[in-house]
């Protein structure tokens, strides 16, 4: 039968992009990995490769189609010993294909490709909700944008800065509708230099005003280390405390999906190495609001570390008027009495699959999502450690000097009589983030390599 080539997405938030240019004609011979076309977005140009051999045997969308949804079959790759008479025998791409605009000549919008259903993030509810408090379902954009929101109108003193926050609503649509609510004075676009905006927002924090400042990649962060570092982080002690800096900086942190080493570091060991920051990394949804209106309301600079991959995913968020979640509160997710697995950010999406996987064997594993890297809740962890008398920790950065690193020397010193296996580590691998998205998966922790972890210090 032949084969579909699909509109693929640049990252996973992207819904639709511009069929720039076709790099093979119909009937060509097409091998694996040969660039068959190009496809745009505002941010980035991107190859379309083959992942088949055959031949090129029908454009279904031509060049210079604008806006065409995800996953559109945009051509049809005949195998060997197929002619155009199998083109009939392919799916029909009519219902895909009508969510894309046409070629640019035409001025017709094209309506809104309809949003696959996003993944539920896994995570039970907070101890520290009241029973019965009504839950909405939310996505964690959803939940982000609404904390920002609630935070502004409730002191005028808060603002956001950035580049595309306002106009644009957002590169990853976290901003959205602030702008037409609180206006260009409060939701503010920036060009494009973060160490200078970062600087502006270090300023604004040291006057009183309470800037959220937002990072497209913490990965472009690094321009604006020195602002964070050594004006942000230091100036409250150098001072003698007469000076605070109350301040926000966040935005996706660590790998989403094939953007390579440039757009995929892990920062988290990093900053929370330095003190003077507080340093917050949720996974779900509800930790997402109620952390960053805590963050927001702290009178220290607080590094907001989000991920991309996470954006999408939805959960359930406490209907209240002003939820929130203190800093450096470390939540049990699952309870168990085996062995006792620690992560945080997009970490906990492989702990909780490894817990399924081990409850299976007759494993039960504790997971901790710590929520806060600064500062730890050394406490929680060294209760369930003592409970379960192994521990594994989980993180997409990598091992050496890592936040996992961190988290075993506590146990080591506040639990060690207590362990009966060493402490194990389960991190991305020690190279730079690779493009290729094969190699991307196999750079990355797994839920696998949790499991097998797990098994290990169980000594199963």
């Amino acid at each position: 039968m032949p084969i579909q080539v699909l509109m693929p997405a640049l990252s996973p938030t992207m819904e639709k992009g511009n069929l720039a240019k076709w790099l093979k004609k119909e009937g060509e011979t097409i091998k694996s990995g040969d660039v068959i076309a190009e496809i745009e977005t505002d941010k980035a140009t991107m190859e379309v490769e083959a992942t088949d051999e055959g031949t090129l045997g029908k454009i279904l969308i031509p060049e210079g189609t604008a806006d065409v949804a995800v996953n559109t079959p945009i051509a049809t790759i005949l195998a060997d010993g197929e002619s155009a008479a199998d083109l009939a025998k392919a799916p029909a791409p009519a219902a895909k294909a009508a969510e894309s605009a046409p070629p640019a000549a035409a001025k017709a919008e094209a309506p809104a490709p309809k949003a696959a259903p996003a993944p539920q993030a896994v995570a039970e509810p907070d101890p520290e909700v009241p029973a019965g408090t009504e839950m909405i379902t939310q996505t964690i954009r959803e939940a982000l944008r609404d904390a920002m929101a609630e935070e502004m109108r409730r002191d005028p003193d808060v603002f956001v800065m950035g580049e595309e926050v306002a106009e644009y609503q957002g590169a990853y649509k976290v901003t959205q509708g602030l702008l037409q609510e609180f206006g260009a004075r409060r939701v503010i676009d920036t060009p494009i230099t973060e160490h200078g905006f970062a600087g502006v927002g270090v300023g604004a924090a040291m006057t009183g005003l309470k800037p959220v400042v937002e990072f497209m990649t913490f990965n472009f962060a690094m321009q604006a280390i020195d602002q964070i570092i050594n004006s942000a982080a230091k100036t409250l002690y150098m001072s003698g405390g007469q000076m605070g800096c109350s301040i926000v900086f966040r935005g996706p942190n660590g790998a989403a999906a094939r953007v390579a080493a440039q757009h995929s570091q892990d920062y988290s060991a990093w900053y929370s190495n330095v003190p003077g920051l507080k340093v917050i990394a949720p996974y779900s949804a509800a930790d997402y609001k109620g952390l960053l209106k805590a963050a927001i309301r702290d009178p220290n600079p607080v590094i907001f570390l989000e991920n991309e991959v996470l954006y999408g995913h939805t959960g359930e968020v406490p209907k209240l008027d002003d939820f929130i979640v203190p800093i450096g509160k470390a939540r049990i997710v699952r309870s168990g009495s085996h062995v006792s697995i620690i992560s945080w950010s997009n970490g906990m999406t492989y702990a909780l699959k490894a817990a399924d996987e081990l409850a299976k064997e007759g494993i039960d594993a504790e997971v901790i999502d710590l929520r806060t890297l600064r500062p730890m809740d050394t406490e929680t962890i060294i209760n369930s450690v003592k409970k379960t008398g192994r521990a594994v920790t989980v993180e997409e950065g990598w091992a050496q000097s890592g936040v996992g690193a961190e988290i075993a020397a506590r146990i080591m010193e506040n639990a060690f009589d207590y362990l009966d296996a060493p402490v194990a580590r389960v991190a991305g691998k020690d190279v730079p983030m690779p493009y290729a998205a094969n190699l991307e998966k196999l750079a990355l922790p797994s839920a696998a390599e949790v499991v097998e972890a797990a098994k290990a210090v169980c000594y199963r």
